[in-house]
C-alpha cells in the first residue's frame, strides 16, 4: 500500500485536477505496473507528468542532459528578432531572452511561433513566464530552446530573482552579463554606418552616473533607434558587456542585440566629479569650473580626408589655475556666445601636452559644455 503522507507534496501540485483517492488509486497502480522498479513517489511524479503536469526546475540545477525542462524565469533582456532561410528555403525567426530567478540566468531561444509572442507584444522584459523547452549545450553555454514542442505562458505570481546591480566603479573591461542602473547623463546623436556584409547599422551613446562614477554607454541598432527615455530619467542596462577604450583609456558599456535598457522608477543619485585646474594631468579626461579668461577667433581648417572642421580656443580660470581649452567642431561657435567672465563648466574634455608642453583640454564630440552665466 502507498502511504499518501508520501505522495502529498506531488498532489498538491495537481491544483484539484483529480481527488486524494483517485491519485493514490493512480500511483498504487502505477507501481504495480513497474513492478517494483520505482517508489511511490517517482510513481507519482510520472503520473502527474502524464496529467500534464510539468515539474519545474530551478536554472542552477539545469545541465545538459536534463532534456525537457520547464523552469519559471523573469525576463531580463530580450534580443532582436532574427530572420533567416531554412536548407528546404522556408523563412525561420528568433528571439533570444535571458531569463533569471533566484539561482541564476539562462539564455533561452524562442523559435518561429514563440519568437511571435516577442514581436507582438506578449513577451516584455520583466515579465514572469513558465517556459517549457529543451535544454542543449550552445555556444556561451547551456540555453534553452522553445520550439514546437515547447510553451510559454504568463504567471500571476512575480518570480524572485538574484540579479544585484553594479555599482558604475565595479565595471572592469571584459566583464558580460551586466546588470547596472544608473541615472542618465546626456544622450549623444544617432549615426548610421555600413557594415561589412553591406548593411546598415545604428549607433549612438549615452553617459551614465551613479554616486561612484560615471561611464560612456554604446547602444547598437534597435536600442540607439528606439530610445524611450530622456537626460534626467533613471534607466536599467540588463546584459550588457564592457570593453576599454583604446583611445580614451576609459571602460565602457556595450548594449548589443541580447541586451536591454528600460526606464526605471528607482532613485539614483549623482553629482559631477570637478577637478581644480591646478590637478589636471595629461591622458585623461576631466570636468573643470570656472569664468572664462580668454577668448581666441574661430579658425577654419581642413582634415586629412579633405572635409573641412572649424576650432576655436577659450582660456578657463579658477582659484588654482587657468588652461587653454581648445573647442572643436560644433563646440567652436560657442566663443560668440561667450564673454571675459562668462562662468562655465567643461564635462569631460581630453587632457593633453599642448604648446611649450603646457596642459590643455580638447573639448570634442564627447564633450559637453554648458553656460552657467554669460
Amino acid at each position: 500500500m502507498v502511504s499518501f503522507e508520501e505522495i502529498e507534496e506531488v498532489f498538491k501540485k495537481l491544483e484539484g485536477k483529480l481527488s486524494r483517492e483517485d491519485f493514490k488509486s493512480k500511483v498504487e497502480e502505477k507501481v504495480t505496473m513497474m513492478n517494483g522498479l520505482c517508489d511511490s513517489k517517482t510513481a507519482a511524479m510520472l503520473v502527474a507528468s502524464e496529467m500534464g503536469l510539468n515539474e519545474t526546475i530551478k536554472i542552477k540545477d539545469m545541465s545538459p542532459d536534463s532534456g525537457n525542462v520547464v523552469f519559471a524565469g523573469k525576463v531580463l533582456s530580450i534580443s532582436d528578432i532574427r530572420e533567416f532561410s531554412r536548407n528546404d528555403g522556408s523563412a525561420g525567426h528568433v528571439v533570444n531572452i535571458t531569463f533569471a530567478d533566484d539561482t541564476g540566468s539562462i539564455r533561452a531561444a524562442l523559435w518561429d511561433e514563440a519568437a511571435d509572442l516577442v514581436k507582438i507584444g506578449d513577451i516584455k522584459v520583466g515579465q514572469s513566464l513558465r517556459v517549457k523547452g529543451y535544454i542543449k549545450e550552445g555556444m556561451r553555454g547551456l540555453e534553452v530552446n522553445v520550439g514546437r514542442g515547447g510553451s510559454i505562458e504568463h504567471l500571476d505570481q512575480e518570480v524572485a530573482v538574484n540579479v544585484k546591480p553594479l555599482k558604475i566603479n565595479e565595471i572592469k573591461p571584459g566583464m558580460n552579463n551586466l546588470d547596472v542602473k544608473g541615472k542618465v547623463i546626456d544622450i549623444g546623436a544617432m549615426k548610421t554606418f555600413q557594415r561589412k556584409d553591406g548593411g546598415t547599422g545604428k549607433v549612438t551613446s549615452i553617459t551614465l552616473g551613479d554616486e561612484t562614477g560615471k561611464i560612456r554607454v554604446t547602444l547598437w541598432d534597435s536600442k540607439a533607434e528606439n530610445i524611450g527615455f530622456k537626460a534626467g530619467d533613471t534607466v536599467e542596462i540588463m546584459n550588457g558587456y564592457s570593453r576599454e577604450n583604446t583611445f580614451s583609456n576609459q571602460t565602457e558599456l556595450q548594449v548589443g542585440s541580447a541586451g536591454s535598457i528600460v526606464k526605471s522608477n528607482s532613485a539614483v543619485n549623482y553629482s559631477e566629479n570637478i577637478t581644480p585646474i591646478a590637478d589636471i594631468g595629461i591622458n585623461s579626461a576631466y570636468s573643470i569650473a570656472g569664468h572664462v579668461s580668454g577668448i581666441d577667433e574661430i579658425r577654419e581648417f581642413e582634415r586629412q580626408d579633405g572635409t573641412k572642421s572649424r576650432v576655436s580656443n577659450i582660456y578657463v580660470s579658477d582659484d588654482t589655475g587657468r588652461i587653454r581649452v581648445a573647442l572643436w567642431g560644433e563646440h567652436a561657435e560657442l566663443v560668440n556666445e561667450l564673454d571675459i567672465g562668462s562662468e562655465i563648466r567643461v564635462i569631460d574634455a581630453y587632457a593633453k601636452s599642448g604648446r611649450n608642453e603646457e596642459v590643455e583640454l580638447s573639448a570634442g564630440t564627447r564633450t559637453r559644455i554648458q553656460i552657467v552665466r554669460k
